[in-house]
């Protein structure tokens, strides 16, 4: 009995001996490590190349909306508006320099740097429509080239992502009726891209203007027409108070899609799940804009009939005219640049499995949607 109470008073010194050199290292010269706190989330400043109200700005919204829901927080994103901090056409440069970390914008916009950013981004693309565009990007080499063309050709420090489906788009709204081309030729045209290229070289003047400043060049009679989207961005942008005729399909672009462009440093410094959390973001947002991008547009064109504005089918004369010279603007980059050349042979390559598939195997959805709707159908 007493040699048991005795090892009892001997646990109870060597207790007090364990707490005492525990309160020595807590209060004493030597304190303990802090628990483990949450990690401080990484913020990005985000401008995009367009208006505040802009459909495009919704795109931008969703995606950086989404990359931090999925990221749980820890990548947040600060989206600023075109002009915020650099002009709409200066966002890959800024993003380059490290300005800001990242852009909302489209290769198109710079093609004075680099031409093939004109197949890269935007055009009639050999019949592809917005799903082979994806599959081409994804699984037929888009994604690396489009990287390529920035960091080996114009050798700057960012990494991009195609993110946002833009159309189809329309050919845009005019002063007066256009019958023929003859009624078109000699017009002063807003437009952008390969479109500007193609509609000069069939004898129209064109330029290329930030969406915030084609209304006011439109009812200054500096422009006599002008493209943007399509009815819904545009009835924003407030076209349909200044032209009354607006004519779609336009071949410039049955395809276009923009870029989200990142700092490369920035990219770099992410760790291994943020940046897969960035591509999976990506695609998700293509589709989401999408199917968003065609309600409202859809809403919108019913809304402007009913104003009383006339939306016309562009002529095949028009649209033939347009594919031809396309066609010779294509070809001429193609035997003097190289790189355009290997877009060009990537895009044909995919295009020429997946569209010929399309068109033979895939049921005429056409046919059978107007089965249904042939009497609502108001393009005429």
């Amino acid at each position: 009995m007493k040699r048991s109470f005795g090892f009892f008073l001997a646990g109870i010194a060597a207790g007090v001996l364990v707490a005492l050199v525990t309160l020595g290292g807590l209060f004493g010269g030597r304190a303990a490590p802090p628990p483990a706190s949450a990690q401080a989330p990484i913020r990005w400043k985000v401008q995009s190349a367009w208006p505040p109200t802009s459909i495009v700005q919704d795109a931008a919204k969703l995606l950086v909306e989404t990359i931090e829901k999925t990221s749980g927080g820890r990548l947040k994103m600060e989206l600023l508006p075109a002009g915020a901090i650099v002009p709409a056409f200066e966002i890959q440069d800024a993003v380059n320099r490290g300005v800001i970390d990242a852009g909302h914008t489209t290769p198109g916009y710079i093609i004075g740097k680099l031409q093939a950013f004109i197949p890269l981004t935007h055009g009639p693309l050999y019949g592809m429509d917005f799903i082979d565009y994806y599959g081409w990007y994804w699984e037929g080499g888009g994604h690396e080239l489009l990287n390529e063309a920035y960091q080996k050709n114009l050798k700057m420090n960012v990494v991009t992502f195609q993110v946002h489906p833009e159309g189809p788009q329309a050919m845009g709204w005019f002063k007066k009726e256009i019958r023929t081309f003859n009624d078109i030729k000699g017009m002063k045209y807003r437009i952008y891209g390969i479109g500007a290229e193609t509609y000069a070289k069939l004898g129209i003047s064109t330029v290329t203007l930030p969406g915030g400043e084609i209304v006011p060049a439109l009812e200054r009679g500096v422009i006599d027409g002008a493209e943007w989207i399509n009815c819904y961005d545009d009835k924003i942008l407030g076209m349909d108070k200044v032209a009354k005729y607006h004519y779609a399909p336009g071949m410039h672009e049955p395809v276009t899609v923009g870029e989200f462009i990142i700092n490369k440093a920035k990219y770099d410094a992410l760790p291994a799940d943020l940046k897969e959390i960035i591509k999976t973001s990506v695609q998700a947002s293509y589709w989401n804009h999408f199917v968003r991008f065609q309600e409202k547009t859809a809403k919108a064109c019913q809304e402007l009939i009913a104003s009383g504005v006339k939306i016309i089918k562009t002529s095949d004369e028009l649209n033939n005219r347009f594919l031809k010279a396309y066609d010779e603007i294509q070809n001429g980059y193609v035997a003097k640049d190289a790189f355009y050349k290997k877009v060009v042979d990537s895009q044909k390559k995919y295009a020429g499995l997946l569209v010929p598939y399309r068109l033979s195997y895939w049921p005429p959805y056409n046919f059978i949607a107007e089965h249904y709707w042939k009497e609502k159908i108001w393009l005429k």
